[in-house]
């Protein structure tokens, strides 16, 4: 089975190369910092592990908090002694928190900014008697500088953890420091076993089987991959599947757009032929407004003409009673009684003369309705609307037809008013008597 790698420095690679033979193993990470990045503890915990944290910095303890809740996390710091010390932490940097003023100032030298907090110390020795029941079977000690001091608070003598990695280098430097605290490991049975360039390890006496599987660095035979690896893996694979998604529905998208562009190009089609069904009802529109227009003129001029002949109806009724008026006048009078013998004599001829003018007047309008279809047209339907006058102009034309007309000689000579130039000879003498009988000349 591949093992995941946490660890800054594959320390993890090492102790499990020694130690993964252990099942349900235990221990404990003073100075543990983080639940996940750089963490020599997670793979373990993965595997079934259970231990001690022990983290000062209220952050990160509450990490531990959430991630490990099968672990004891401890919000302290461990010392030589119990009480409270002064810690410096770098918030930009996981990992140099250091309780060492010496360590403090030369981050701030290098221009990083420190934050100082006080928290509560214990010795290992107290944590191990309160909350450790049985085999240790790693004990990883990083507190930047500050390892000597937890060490001279744990017994070694009493508490056998089988195996110590303590960090040996100043913090953020290749430079060693374990010569100030070596004594006190070597000193009760712990061989060294391995420098890995930040970390020293130490194995018990009692458990010198183990020195062999220290020896030498992590390599390819140790079947482990990185977690940042896997991570990274994991974030391409992720990006890849977002891109064939991203890309999928982008082709999912060009599908649409073309659909809609078919549809677009339906949608002009068809408004191309409304459109152009729209040019032909407005053309028609034109050519029935402009015939509206024609029928309106004809209908004004047959309106005009129907007026006219209206006019000249009148204008002979009213011709027609003056006549009647002074043909009563004339019936009426003396002298037409006293020339009764002439008229008897010229009966006929009067009547005669009127039969050829009311022919001669229908006549004329007959005429002209004949050679005139236009007028024809516009003057049928007017008689149409005047049924009295429709059936006088009916009556007058079948008499016509009976009878024919006489042609009326017209009398040139005589003192005759020129209103009566068209009454028959034998009435223009009548008349012409009459007025001077009427009116006799002066002497």
């Amino acid at each position: 089975m591949t093992f995941i790698t946490y660890a800054q420095n594959g320390e993890d690679i090492l102790l499990w190369r020694a130690l993964g033979h252990v099942k349900q193993g235990f221990y404990v990470d003073v100075g543990a910092n983080d639940p996940i990045e750089h963490s020599v503890t997670k793979a373990f915990y993965d595997a079934g592990w259970r231990g001690i944290n022990i983290e000062p910095l209220p952050s990160f303890h509450q990490r531990f908090e959430q991630d490990r809740p099968g672990d004891i996390n401890l919000a302290i710091a461990a010392g030589a002694a119990d009480g409270e010390l002064k810690l410096y932490d770098v918030p930009s940097v996981n990992g140099w928190a250091s309780p060492d003023a010496g360590v403090a100032a030369a981050h701030r030298a290098e221009g990083f900014d420190v934050v100082e907090l006080t928290v509560p110390v214990r010795t290992l020795n107290g944590v191990w008697d309160e909350h450790v029941r049985g085999d240790v079977h790693f004990l990883k000690i990083d507190v930047e500088g500050f390892e000597g001091e937890v060490l001279r608070g744990f017994d070694l003598s009493r508490h056998r953890p089988w195996i110590l990695v303590i960090e040996a280098t100043l913090p953020n430097s290749r430079v060693t420091n374990h010569e100030t605290w070596e004594p006190l490991v070597t000193a009760h049975g712990y061989r060294f076993a391995w420098f890995d360039g930040l970390n020293r390890y130490y194995v018990a006496d009692e458990h010198a089987e183990l020195l062999a599987e220290l020896t030498v660095q992590p390599n390819v035979f140790d079947e482990y991959q990185s977690h940042h690896l896997i991570y990274e893996r994991a974030q391409v694979a992720a990006a890849r599947a977002a891109h064939a998604d991203a890309l999928q529905a982008y082709e999912n998208a060009l599908v649409q757009i073309e659909n809609a562009l078919g549809q677009v190009d339906a949608g002009r089609a068809e408004l191309a032929a409304a459109q152009e069904q729209i040019e032909g009802l407005d053309e028609r529109l034109r050519e029935a407004h402009a015939t509206v227009i024609s029928r309106d003129r004809a209908l004004a001029e047959t309106s005009a003409y129907a007026e006219l002949l209206e006019r000249e109806l009148a204008a002979a009724n009213l011709r027609t009673v003056d006549v009647e008026y002074r043909l009563n006048e004339v019936l009426t009078s003396r002298s037409w009684k006293i020339t009764e013998p002439l008229r008897a004599a010229n009966a006929g001829e009067l009547g005669a003369w009127v039969r050829a003018r009311a022919a001669e007047r229908v006549r004329r309008v007959v005429t002209r309705l004949v050679e005139n279809e236009g007028l024809r047209r516009r003057v049928i339907p007017l008689l149409a609307r005047y049924p009295a006058l429709n059936h006088r102009v009916l009556s007058l034309v079948a008499r016509l037809k009976r009878r024919p007309p006489e042609v009326a000689q017209e009398a040139r000579e005589g003192n005759v008013a020129p209103h009566l130039r068209d009454l028959p000879v034998s009435a223009r003498r009548a008349f012409a008597d009459l007025s001077q009988r009427q009116h006799p000349p002066e002497s």
